[in-house]
């Protein structure tokens, strides 16, 4: 059974408080592989690796369902200053 970007979405926001959420379905539909970009103070003084070690544990049955996942992860003090180059 395909994982639907809502599984994903209610396992992620059940985990920690999340600023920001996208997620994305790179499979054209199917279910199989996803990319999410997640904002929250959870990251707060963790590395890239412990973030997404945290993500990964977070999904991992759903991630053992799926043909491929990427994540992005970051602080929402990093996330604002992401925002604020693009806008400059």
């Amino acid at each position: 059974m395909p994982i639907s970007a809502v599984d994903l979405e209610n396992a992620i926001r059940a985990a920690m408080p999340v600023t920001h959420l996208e997620i994305e379905d790179t499979s054209n539909g199917c279910g199989e592989n996803y990319s999410v970009f997640v904002v929250s103070q959870a990251f707060e003084g963790k590395n890239t690796l412990a973030r997404h070690r945290f993500i990964n544990e977070v999904l991992k049955n759903e991630i053992a369902q799926m043909h491929a996942f990427s994540q992005k992860t970051l602080t929402p003090a990093q996330w604002e200053a992401q925002i604020a180059k693009q806008t400059s």
